[in-house]
């Protein structure tokens, strides 16, 4: 290992082990982990979200798990912030080195190659933005899109919902497309930078995540997602596991319909991250039956 602060990035798709990964590594190096999924920073849905648990977390000091309430609003941007306010701090903890573990790839992108300076988005402009989409939909989001800035209608996944409503915020905050602010280019870091990610045969990932769903069932995860249901309509519980819980919980499906289409819809999402990470070169892909802990320390 060198001298000079390394974060070490231990990412992969979802239901890859990257949790025990980099708990077993901090462990051994002796140094605190950021968690680096959208979703895990909120409180009171720790089933959902697969969240280090309480003995995790005596064993290992971790960053940005269940620190916000779930109506607060989040970014990726507030994430690079933050997490460049706090890695200075660690770098003194822990001998010049921090893990970063997670599976949202904007959150993983935004330390690793930065994101693009963009206004603060006002209450009342995210409002009017979730306004057009909440009642016109979709097809409302993308025309307003397609008016206000027709360049990144073009480039955008036009079934991302997300993405669509943050581009017309942002132009409507900002008074010019959203493309314009869009430099892509990457930001230098004070720091070295490792990207680890987990592989492994799908056969095998598939097969993790399915159990991992009927786990979470078995934990509760329905007596979760009942208790915030009255919190439904926040983005921070549209995502998978308490969209299709909240189906169960109205009667509009059986808890094992519910459950296979929890296992379908992570598999989906594990493919999308997995198409993300093969496109960046400087992700190092660890083959999931070596000593993967030995091929990071070979590394850093």
């Amino acid at each position: 290992m060198n001298a000079s602060n390394t974060l070490i990035i231990i990412t992969g798709p979802t239901g890859s082990g990257k949790s025990a990964l980099a708990l077993a590594l901090a462990k051994k190096i002796g140094c605190h982990i950021i968690s680096a999924d959208s979703r895990q920073i909120y409180r009171d849905i720790p089933i959902g979200t697969a969240a280090p648990t309480a003995e995790d977390m005596r064993q290992v000091p971790h960053h940005f798990v269940g620190t916000l309430d779930l109506s607060d609003y989040y970014s990726a941007a507030m994430f690079e912030e933050d997490v460049m306010n706090l890695l200075p701090k660690l770098w003194d903890q822990s001998g010049g080195f921090a893990i970063m573990c997670g599976g949202s790839m904007m959150y993983v992108d935004a330390i690793a190659k930065g994101i693009d300076n963009m206004p603060t988005v006002s209450d009342s402009v995210r409002a009017e933005a979730y306004r057009i989409y909440n009642e016109g939909g979709i097809e409302a989001a993308r025309a307003e899109l397609a008016r206000l800035d027709p360049v990144y209608y073009a480039q955008v996944d036009l079934n991302n919902y997300k993405r669509i409503v943050h581009a017309i915020e942002i132009s409507m905050e900002a008074g010019v497309p959203y493309s314009t602010l869009r430099t892509g280019q990457k930001k230098s870091r004070p720091f070295a930078i490792k990207k680890f990610a987990i592989d492994m045969p799908r056969e095998i990932l598939f097969d993790r995540i399915n159990r991992r769903t009927q786990e979470m069932i078995a934990a509760g995860l329905a007596d979760e997602a009942r208790a915030v249901m009255h919190l439904r309509d926040l983005n921070s519980l549209n995502t998978v596991g308490y969209k299709e819980m909240f189906e169960y919980l109205d009667g509009r499906m059986s808890l094992d319909e519910a459950t296979e289409k929890i296992a379908r819809n992570t598999r989906v999402y594990a493919k999308k991250q997995l198409t993300w990470l093969k496109k960046d070169p400087d992700t190092i892909f660890l083959n999931c039956k070596s000593d993967m802990i030995q091929c990071i320390m070979d590394s850093i």
